[in-house]
């Protein structure tokens, strides 16, 4: 581990006042019993020379008190994920000085007997561990029942910027830096603490009788808004159901960090419950709310819809003090007089409605019941995270551009990771392909708008399926999607397959004239050479072709190698561009430079990971 200790005749800052007087009546343990407590198991630290506050079971702290439900003056409880010894005592020392309760893992191992015996109320965890890394132990400990909801907090002093992104993305909910004030420490876990609990108390009540509202928020608990959804379906009232995602949600949080990011969304929440009144909403995920309308003129549901939409997006919402930013909503919505069996139908009905909605230029598309026709099976294998990795695009002879090709991941509960080969046909098989293609799409969008004033410019390819090109619905969205962020369309590649292209060549032309009136850019990827394919140089409005991966082995076998120098030459004379991919090493380089490539890609330059870092101004193949 490379992480940054404080120096050893560092002061410790004093901790807030309050942290002492919290827990003063909480009653001590010896030295003798500490150490009998932390015995037990080689893998707990002990902090020598100090004595902790008692440590409680899950038992313990929930003793004639509702299921889940911790007192709010109980010591908090925190569970240091750390297999630096050093790094360990430094922050258990900090948080027993506060009055809290530490308990350190030295490895991935022993977190999940940790979890069930002492019940903490947050993990403190590393990056970098033995054998599982961090983010890969997260995932697992999200998918343990009842954890999915537990505050994990990373403390790193991995000085690269984009793996805090990757962090939050793996289930995190916060990135703390190393090296860190003692202060700040106490003041992050403590406030993420306070929160949990204030959930945890709303969802069980104190003591048994069930909260309304939300403390943090004021908005209706989620609770308590779906037993009002039951009701509501039990006695088929009339009125509707409204799903409220915010768009854009992985590239805010990227940009702005998860605690500007968690400051957004409940302002998102607190302008759409004034637009509600006087119906419940309440806050269904990061970046979701769920709205209940009993006893309305079902007529009436699509204007509602559209006016929760109008008011999200009418007034910015402030970031910081220099800079504000317009949220924008896409909205399902369902009457609920027809009847759905369960809460769970509902829901599954109206989340799949504002999939839909996605794609609309309007933003609000309602529920129409139809035949569930998607494979269980391949509906399982696209139930993860999705993940981008990026592998640059190099001009052979160097060049003004930041290239990359924009490749899917998809992460699954058990910390595996699909390729976009696997993931790809899932989601055509299950019909969730356009879905899947516009999360990618705009999470690129979301990049380019981030680095639109990047040196050298960015200019990302994203390969999408023709089934999502097709839809009118998709080009009006892309279009809308570029003019609001007023974003340059060249900075865009649609990269599309050859098989794909010469069946729907017509849908393809098409969908190139709308959205290359912006100056977007196409590319034809898989390239073989023949008749058909050698048409397509020039019947569409492309920019770059892709040769296919077994031109990397060109070097090998003198006829493939002829056929691709005719292939590059029919594509140089339609004024074309040509990639040439998977190239593994020098000879294949090589191979393609004299067979007259003007880009490179592959391992050999870099392989696909999570950063936008080549140095492409001194990149010369």
């Amino acid at each position: 581990m490379n992480d940054t200790h404080p120096p050893r005749n560092a002061r410790a800052e004093t901790p807030p006042a309050d942290h002492w007087q919290r827990w003063a009546s909480a009653p001590s343990q010896t030295p003798s019993s500490a150490a009998t407590t932390t015995a037990a198991d080689d893998n707990v630290i002990a902090l020598p020379g100090a004595t902790p506050p008692p440590l409680h079971t899950a038992a313990d702290a929930q003793d004639d008190l509702p299921t889940g439900f911790i007192p709010s003056d109980a010591p908090y409880r925190i569970l240091v994920v750390e297999d630096d010894r050093a790094q360990a005592l430094f922050a258990q020392s900090v948080l027993h000085g506060a009055g809290m309760e530490a308990i350190v893992v030295g490895d991935a191992e022993s977190v999940q007997p940790a979890l069930k015996e002492h019940a903490p109320d947050l993990i403190l965890m590393d990056l970098h561990l033995p054998g599982l890394d961090g983010m890969r132990l997260t995932a697992m400990i999200r998918q343990l029942p009842g954890l999915q909801m537990l505050p994990i907090v990373f403390l790193s002093g991995d000085p690269d910027p984009e793996r805090q992104f990757e962090v939050l993305d793996s289930g995190a909910d916060d990135y703390l830096s190393k090296p860190i004030r003692p202060r700040h420490l106490i003041a992050a876990v403590s406030n993420r603490i306070r929160r949990a609990r204030a959930q945890a108390a709303a969802q069980s009540g104190d003591r048994g009788g069930p909260l309304l509202n939300n403390p943090e928020t004021g908005l209706p608990t989620r609770h308590h808004l779906l037993q009002q959804l039951s009701a509501a379906l039990g006695h088929r009232d009339c009125g509707g159901l409204f799903f409220i995602e915010i768009a854009s949600a992985l590239g805010l949080r990227e940009r702005y960090g998860y605690a500007a990011f968690e400051r957004l969304m409940v302002q998102a929440g607190q302008r759409l419950a004034e637009a509600a009144q006087p119906h419940l909403l309440a806050r269904l995920n990061d970046n979701s709310f769920l709205a209940l309308a009993r006893g309305v003129d079902e007529e009436q549901l699509d204007a509602t819809a559209q006016s929760l939409r109008e008011q999200l997006s009418s007034r910015a919402f402030v970031i910081r003090d220099d800079e504000s930013v317009h949220l924008r909503g896409v909205i399902g919505f369902a009457a609920l007089s027809p009847g759905f069996p369960d809460v769970g139908s509902a829901l599954e009905a109206i989340e799949r409605t504002t999939l839909q909605a996605r794609l609309l230029t309007a933003g609000v598309a309602g529920f129409v019941p139809h035949e569930e026709t998607s494979s269980d099976e391949h509906l399982a294998m696209l139930d993860g995270q999705l993940e981008l990795a990026y592998q640059p695009i190099v001009a052979v002879a160097g060049g003004g551009n930041a290239q990359y090709q924009v490749l899917l991941r998809l992460r699954q509960a058990d910390g595996s990771v699909l390729t976009a080969g696997q993931v790809i046909p899932a989601a055509e098989a299950a019909g969730r392909i356009a879905d899947l293609d516009q999360q990618v799409i705009d999470h690129a969008l979301g990049l380019l708008d981030h680095y639109r004033h990047a040196t050298p410019p960015l200019h990302l390819f994203v390969s999408q399926s023709l089934r999502t090109l097709a839809r009118d619905a998709f080009a009006d969205w892309l279009i809308e999607s570029l003019q609001q962020r007023q974003l340059d369309g060249s900075a865009l590649v649609v990269d599309v397959r050859l098989p794909d292209a010469l069946i729907h060549t017509v849908t393809l032309q098409q969908f190139c004239t709308r959205v290359g009136a912006l100056g977007v850019r196409f590319c034809l990827s898989q390239f073989e050479p023949g008749p058909e394919a050698n048409a397509l140089l020039t019947q569409l409005p492309l920019s770059f072709v892709r040769m296919a991966g077994r031109f990397s082995s060109s070097h090998a076998n003198p006829q493939t190698r002829d056929e691709m120098r005719a292939a590059i030459d029919v594509a140089h004379r339609a004024n074309l561009l040509i990639i040439g991919q998977q190239i593994e090493d020098p000879q294949a380089a090589a191979a393609m430079w004299v067979g007259g490539v003007d880009f490179i890609q592959g391992n050999m330059v870099q392989s696909a990971g999570s950063d936008l870092d080549f140095d492409f101004l001194n990149a010369v193949l």
